[in-house]
């Protein structure tokens, strides 16, 4: 009678393990579902309110005091590397939470980010919130490739790139170059950029301002020359640049950025440069001098509350996005997760109005055919990167009186054909929406409009006067996109 019993408690206990999150996954963040547990020897940490990742455990051990010195408290490994707050340790050495930087000057060099990439925001792939650690060549390829299959390239997505976890623990003793996991990258980064320039794509990559990067992979500091070197070598287009955590506490950010934006202008190939510091240090004030967008906020998860809160983040910092300059509401989350229809398409007008960089962050073989319309919207997309008007959309009063929401509800922004409307609706219910034509900034209190819907791609029925309103119901999180035309 025994037997079914311990059957059972083996089942639960077995299945409680395969539930765990592997090595450097997400396990928890404002409005995650999935598992909020790691594997053994993994701990889950929050990285910020709507990311945790699974994180190498550290324990601290108490050394015996000496003739010559008091006791001490040091940090030791359980695997042969782990991550702490001084970053990437091998497990004989020790680390304090305090990183001295030496050797910058006290002010670095002011090189301005190339203008000849970056105009637009980017449109693109990155690999991680499909694969975070697990990526390959293969992997890259196949994205590559269903760039072109799936006529992402023909809707104007050009960039290909690979996030963290790309190389082996250790630089080359000689050259102190980083070097590619020959596992992972049997023919080399360049290898992989060859390919994907062959489709006519582009190719980015990532480092950190740190000693590491986030998931403890040798970071850029003080190699910043050798790595742009390196870099260009291989042929990369775009460079994400992180900021893992022991560098947010211990530096001069804008310093340890502005010294990688010198080293890119010193190659030949032009770099297309994201500054990723998760919104620190009042970035959106300095990132368009030194980069050619800069995140606004921490990672990105495939939840409601995230796409709204980074929203409300974004329409804080509009001012300062313009022409080579945009500001980075992170990767894509359609096709991860269980967002509803409406939220995706929530989810990438959002990105489109307020002309934040889209790099797709999904397995883009599992799109299907409503995911597709989506992200190849050709109107939406003509928006975001128009080359005549470089702002990005507003929020406006649509009507006297109307109630404000956060974030805000009502869009409006211009491109080289007129005036644009978007209009999210935050409820979780059907609502009715409204505006006054002369409300909308910049047509005027007088003249004669008509609607053109943007998802559909169709005129709408009617005309109106600046004085009139327009009405429409708008599905649960769903959100409308209009073009106003002049009579």
């Amino acid at each position: 009678m025994l037997f079914p019993f311990l059957t059972l408690v083996l089942l639960a206990v077995a299945s409680q393990t395969l539930a765990q999150a592997g090595p450097f996954a997400q396990c928890g963040g404002n409005g995650w579902t999935g598992s909020t547990s790691c594997v053994a020897g993994w701990q889950c940490v929050a990285q910020n309110a709507f990311y945790s990742q699974c994180l190498q455990q550290t324990v601290s051990t108490t050394s015996a005091p000496t003739s010559s010195s008091p006791t001490s408290t040091t940090t030791k490994t359980t695997t042969s590397s782990t991550i702490t707050s001084c970053g990437i340790l091998s497990a004989t050495k020790s680390c304090s939470a305090t990183l001295t930087v030496t050797g910058f000057p006290a002010s670095a060099p002011t090189t301005p980010p190339s203008n000849l990439v970056g105009k637009t925001p980017a449109l693109g792939w990155n690999s991680w919130n499909a694969y975070a650690c697990s990526i390959n060549e293969t992997k890259v390829v196949a994205a590559a490739n269903q760039f072109i299959s799936l006529g992402l390239k023909t809707a104007g997505y050009q960039y290909i790139n690979i996030d963290d976890c790309w190389s082996v623990m250790a630089r080359n003793s000689t050259t102190n170059q980083i070097v590619p996991d020959p596992t992972k990258f049997p023919n080399g980064i360049s290898g992989v950029a060859t390919q994907v320039h062959a489709l006519g794509l582009k190719f980015g990559i990532y480092s950190d301002a740190g000693t590491a990067t986030c998931a403890g992979f040798p970071g850029s500091l003080g190699f910043e020359s050798i790595d742009a070197a390196t870099f260009n070598a291989w042929g990369v287009d775009y460079l994400k640049y992180g900021m893992s955590m022991n560098s947010v506490r211990n530096s001069n950010s804008a310093i340890r950025y502005r010294q990688m934006t010198a080293a890119l202008a010193a190659q030949a190939r032009p770099v297309q440069f994201n500054l990723c510091l998760w919104g620190n240090y009042d970035v959106w004030d300095w990132g368009a001098r030194v980069g050619h967008s800069w995140r606004l906020s921490g990672d990105s998860s495939a939840t409601w509350s995230y796409i709204t809160s980074i929203i409300s983040t974004a329409v804080q910092h509009l001012s300062n996005d313009t022409f080579g300059g945009h500001g980075d509401m992170d990767m894509m989350e359609i096709g991860n997760g269980a967002l509803t229809i409406q939220e995706q398409r929530t989810h990438f007008a959002a990105w489109i109005m307020l002309k934040s960089p889209i790099l797709l962050g999904t397995d883009l073989s599992l799109l299907n055919s409503t995911q597709l319309t989506i992200i190849k919207n050709a109107e939406l997309l003509a928006f975001h990167q128009d080359l005549t008007i470089g702002a990005p959309a507003a929020p406006f009063t649509p009507f006297a009186s109307a109630p404000t929401t956060s974030p805000p509800e009502y869009y409006s922004g211009k491109s080289s054909k007129g005036t644009h409307v978007f209009i999210i609706n935050t409820a979780a219910t059907a609502a009715t929406k409204t505006f006054t034509f002369s409300q909308i900034p910049g047509l005027g209190a007088s003249g004669s409009f008509s609607v053109h819907d943007m998802w559909a791609g169709a005129d709408l029925s009617g005309t109106y006067t600046a004085s009139a309103t327009f009405s429409v119901t708008v599905q649960p999180h769903d959100t409308v996109a209009y073009f106003i035309n002049v009579l």
